[in-house]
């Protein structure tokens, strides 16, 4: 039979031959393909009009999928678990759990903290010896937990991390050291990982004169890190002035480190909300947030919306948009317009900032897992090797994807904007 001699087809070559070949009137073609037409457009439009899931469930579900028993890695390297590194990422999760009213993420943040923290409130893997403020940033979530479950494990061991600001050494002038190896410094960094937990412990447990510890912290960086000119703030500063990377003059690390920027912002807008309102110096850190925020977006890539791991050296060699601070950024502006701190104004910025994360940085591994890459894993000041503050320095740390405190950064950005819809 002839059929049987015609070679074999595709179902769509087979849907032509069946009907086409049949039909002797080109009137009755020209409809039938028509038809085809219109039911397949039909169906791309219906493709393009259903609901992707966001970005921000995307991004929590690989993250959780990539560390199921919450102990956290970047490729080979394993992190510690009791980490400023985790921190964002659990707090990350919690907003997004409220946000979208998903059990899950509430549920993974419990049990990643419950592997850490035994039923009498102890923290075997905190590492009180450092006396370092990186160690006191767990402590939000612990305090998180302790709202939501009010098990008393949680508050125990919370007030263990209260219980270090206590005997945290201080600077001449009343501010916190960075750590016990770090004598009289004070860093960006440092007042993201003690201020908020400090706040919102002296707000649960009425600590009322804690609120003026905590705001001085802020008082001494805006004084002596910012630079008066562009109102950015330099990575750290040393008040004796004797670290090999201060100013023999101000004190102040050489550079502008964006993520050093990012945690100084997130700071803010993490405290703030629990100083009590008629508190005398709430007003003077809403101050210090908006002339931050100001002189945060006049150094945002005006194309990207992003901005470079050096704030204010966009064209030097080697810089290169950075995509934790970008998360941060965005998280603080969208955050402060949230909750009036911030003219809506800066919603935009924020907006223009998360579709270049997105654009820019959100990205499939070989598994098909979502992540962001272009983070600097770490920068600091000192130690050994000497971090000696450099342009080049900061430039050339090393970057990759799979950091979990760009992630939780990340979350929580979308929390914020989510909010301001």
């Amino acid at each position: 039979m002839r059929e049987q001699e015609q070679p074999r087809r595709g179902w769509f070559q087979a849907f032509q031959f069946e009907y086409c070949v049949s039909i002797r009137s080109m009137t009755q073609v020209g409809i039938l393909r028509s038809s085809w037409l219109f039911l397949s457009l039909l169906l791309l439009l219906s493709r393009a009009a259903s609901p992707q899931q966001p970005w921000s469930t995307r991004l929590a579900d690989s993250a959780m999928a990539r560390w199921p028993d919450g102990h956290m890695t970047r490729g080979q390297e394993k992190l510690s678990d009791w980490a400023y590194d985790k921190s964002v990422l659990l707090a990350g999760l919690m907003e997004l759990s409220e946000a979208t009213t998903d059990q899950k993420y509430l549920d993974y943040a419990r049990r990643s903290m419950d592997a850490l923290v035994t039923s009498q409130g102890q923290i075997p893997t905190y590492k009180a010896v450092e006396v370092s403020l990186d160690e006191i940033a767990m402590g939000r979530v612990l305090l998180l937990l302790y709202a939501h479950d009010h098990d008393e494990k949680y508050s125990r061991a919370a007030h263990i991390l209260r219980h270090q600001l206590d005997i945290q050494p201080r600077t001449p002038s009343a501010g916190f050291w960075h750590k016990k190896r770090y004598p009289n410094q004070m860093w960006l960094d440092g007042l993201y990982m003690a201020e908020p937990f400090y706040a919102q412990h002296a707000s649960m447990f009425h600590e009322q004169k804690a609120f003026d510890d905590i705001a001085h912290q802020f008082l001494l960086v805006d004084e002596h890190a910012r630079d008066r000119k562009t109102g950015l703030l330099y990575h750290a500063w040393d008040e004796s002035k004797e670290a090999a990377w201060a100013d023999k003059r101000t004190g102040t690390s050489p550079q502008f480190w964006a993520r050093a920027m990012g945690w100084y912002l997130m700071a803010l807008v993490d405290t703030i909300p629990y100083f009590p309102e008629n508190h005398p110096q709430r007003a003077e850190l809403v101050t210090i947030l908006r002339r931050t925020a100001s002189a945060i977006v006049s150094v945002q890539d005006p194309d990207s919306g992003l901005w470079y791991e050096v704030l204010d050296k966009p064209h030097a060699p080697g810089n290169y948009f950075e995509s934790s601070a970008a998360c941060m950024f965005a998280y603080a502006l969208a955050k402060g317009v949230h909750l009036a701190y911030l003219d809506s104004k800066y919603q935009r910025n924020a907006q223009r900032a998360y579709k270049g994360i997105v654009d820019h940085f959100v990205r499939q591994d070989a598994q098909g897992r979502w992540t962001l890459i272009d983070t600097v894993y770490s920068a600091g000041l000192g130690g050994t090797p000497d971090r000696d503050g450099s342009y080049q320095y900061y430039v050339h740390e090393r970057i990759g994807p799979d950091d979990p405190k760009a992630i939780g950064a990340f979350l929580l950005a979308s929390s914020a904007m989510e909010r301001n819809r």
